[in-house]
């Protein structure tokens, strides 16, 4: 059952409004196409408090004209999601729940801020009521019970014959992430014992937007593809460090195994003379795997 309407549905608006029925938004750089109605959906919010009782004029617009909410972009989606028909289907994995929550306290949603703090998840993964309310003087078990009954049951089977999974592996996703680097390095000239070792110009990240945000956090980056869905796939972020070593620590800290890896490398000299240093350069790519 979806999270149910507890936040008053349709507001009454205004049939003198003065916004169009259509309305366009520019919300941290990306711009989204509503109605007018579904931004006044819930009473008493931000955006309802904008669109219902200020005038187009009081309000921040960009330079195409659009009304410009300084925010996150990519988890307003699901802001006007939720704003549609008072249900959220999150995707799998999703890392960005409390930052969701953060916007959704923002946006003046109380009852999404609560259910994104106290989720209960149906099986299409949407935040929903609590569909099963036994009367404690009945004596009947609750939910909690219930389910509680169930992994102490599933728990025994597994038992029986093989070891158990720990339940946080058993609900990660399987996938592949490559990772991969430009970097260079100095050797001197052959008389000389130092050479300049590697440096690594950016570590870019490349598999399912999902798995990525889940290994990487905030450590990375995605300005170079910021609205790319969960389910979707890019070769377009990199990390905000340059440290091989630390994106592998986080790979193999949520159950990544590498699995392959390639190198090409050219090598030139400063200038023309062949007595000065050689610099070598190289793109060397990682493969991950979690199963």
């Amino acid at each position: 059952m979806a999270l149910a309407d507890t936040e008053s549905g349709m507001s009454n608006c205004n049939e003198f409004s003065p916004f169009p029925e259509i309305i366009d938004l520019n919300v941290g750089g990306q711009v989204y196409v509503t109605r007018h109605t579904t931004l006044v959906a819930v009473a008493d919010s931000l955006l309802w408090t904008m669109f219902s009782k200020k005038t187009p004029k009081e309000l921040a617009r960009d330079n195409k004209g659009r009304f410009f909410l300084d925010r996150d972009g990519f988890l307003f989606r699901y802001i006007l999601d939720y704003l549609r028909d008072l249900n959220l289907v999150l995707p799998d994995y999703f890392p960005e729940r409390s930052r969701l929550q953060r916007e959704a306290d923002f946006f003046q949603l109380r009852e999404l801020s609560k259910r994104l703090l106290h989720p209960k998840m149906t099986k299409d993964d949407s935040i929903s009521e609590e569909i099963c309310q036994s009367d404690p003087d009945e004596g009947a078990p609750q939910c909690g019970a219930m389910d509680t009954l169930r992994m102490d049951t599933l728990r025994t089977i597994t038992a029986v014959g093989s070891s158990p999974r720990s339940p946080s592996l058993d609900s990660r996703k399987s996938g592949y992430i490559t990772i991969g680097y430009r970097g260079s390095y100095t050797i001197g000239r052959d008389i000389q014992t130092d050479a300049k070792f590697r440096r690594v110009a950016r570590i870019t990240v490349c598999g399912k937007t999902s798995l990525a945000k889940e290994v990487f956090g905030d450590t990375l980056n995605e300005s170079r593809d910021p609205d790319r869905p969960p389910e979707r796939y890019t070769s377009r972020y990199y990390l905000k460090y340059n440290f091989l070593e630390q994106a592998f620590d986080k790979l193999t800290e949520v159950g990544f195994h590498m699995v392959a890896c390639s190198s090409t490398g050219t090598c030139a000299y400063t200038s023309n003379d062949p007595n000065e240093d050689k610099i070598w350069t190289s793109y060397t790519e990682y493969v991950f795997c979690r199963e």
